[in-house]
């Protein structure tokens, strides 16, 4: 790995060159960026996926649904789709994102689209996209979250959330393609919070102390908090299905299971899997790149994969994250599918100490104070 990023440093260097002639053509208003009245709160990251962006969006949700009418703007990356779409809770992944979809199943009440120009986007939705059948513009969306959109510089935020993964700090700081990084570590000063995401939960005062010293922007106080991942009880995909094991219990515990194949299309498995390896005593891994789009042929290998597993009907599942079962949920998947006890482990994001309070309150103040509101 050493001297693959060795071989790849001078593109490195190229793709770091772009990068901050892009920004310092924004910083500077050479390049136009469009702001809005309404409050609209980014979250992003600096690096290529796995920080956690989704866990936080949901947060952000359910703290401003019900004090605001609410719409999410996603880019729905790898959708064969292009142009805005308002995504439905019926749609396929295929069509909108796998992330999209995941929100508004989980929160119908609220608009959930997609668009690529986020500036269009936002203009859509504050135009009252979706509320034809209201006369009163008033009552159109006030408020607007997107998902990683903090390189979307073309679109002013009011207020940015910038995501970082505790596990990934020690990382290389290099960019693409010989790190991770897909933006320079110094465009964190464009944020309003740092949130440090996926912190075991005994992280003690001293390593936080030391953490905030390597974030700290020079000139300015940027607050950082720390979060780590909640993991829920597994949910099965056919709640009524009775399969080649037996019926699905709506509600057990992995405590009673031997084994488990688990399968993933995330950009970083690794917390996952250690969590359930702490739950199941013998776990198989068939790993799939992030947002895989899975094929028929992906099915029959976890069909095989899972046959091959030695414990009895009834003692093994298959596990998956929520966002992998938007895209295994496709319509040609599902025959298949029921014949296997198939679950999903739905996750939460939950702020260490004192730290939910302090975040919730900055966010409610910007959105309170912001131009529209005042």
């Amino acid at each position: 790995m050493k001297y693959l990023r060795l071989l790849l440093f001078p593109f490195s260097l190229i793709y770091g060159a772009v990068v901050w002639c892009r920004n310092r053509l924004y910083d500077r208003g050479w390049l136009r960026q469009t702001g809005f009245d309404e409050p609209v709160i980014v979250v992003g990251n600096l690096e290529v996926g796995g920080t956690g962006k989704s866990p936080m969006t949901e947060y952000l949700i359910r703290l401003l649904k019900d004090r605001y009418r609410l719409a999410t703007l996603s880019r729905g990356y790898g959708r064969r789709t292009k142009g805005f779409l308002e995504v439905a809770a019926t749609m396929d992944a295929r069509d909108v994102g796998d992330e999209p979809l995941q929100f508004k199943q989980k929160f119908p009440d609220i608009t959930v689209a997609v668009a690529e120009d986020r500036v269009a986007g936002v203009r859509l939705l504050r135009e009252g996209y979706n509320l034809r059948e209201r006369h009163d513009q008033r009552e159109g969306h006030e408020l607007f979250l997107l998902d990683d959109a903090y390189q979307h510089r073309a679109l002013k935020p009011g207020f940015s959330v910038l995501l970082f993964d505790y596990h990934r700090l020690d990382a290389p700081p290099f960019l693409l393609p010989a790190g991770n990084l897909r933006d320079q570590l110094r465009e964190r000063r464009r944020a309003n919070i740092m949130v440090v995401t996926k912190c075991p939960a005994d992280l003690g005062q001293e390593v936080k102390r030391a953490i905030r010293k390597r974030l700290e922007v020079p000139g300015k106080n940027i607050p950082v908090f720390f979060a780590g991942i909640d993991y829920g009880e597994p949910i099965p995909y056919f709640p009524d299905a009775r399969t080649l094991s037996g019926p699905f219990p709506a509600g057990f515990s992995l405590d009673r299971v031997q084994q488990a194949l688990i399968v993933t299309g995330i950009a970083r498995p690794t917390p996952f899997v250690e969590y359930v390896k702490t739950r199941i005593p013998e776990v198989a891994h068939l790993a799939f790149p992030d947002h895989h789009p899975f094929s028929t042929t992906d099915l029959h290998l976890i069909g095989r994969r899972f046959g091959a597993l030695k414990a009895e009907a009834g003692q093994k599942i298959i596990l998956t994250t929520e966002k992998d079962r938007m895209r295994l949920m496709a319509g040609e998947f599902t025959t298949q599918m029921r014949e296997w006890p198939i679950y999903y482990i739905p996750i939460r994001m939950t702020f260490q100490e004192d730290d939910g309070s302090a975040f919730d309150r900055q966010v409610l103040d910007y959105c309170r104070l912001a131009p529209n509101n005042r």
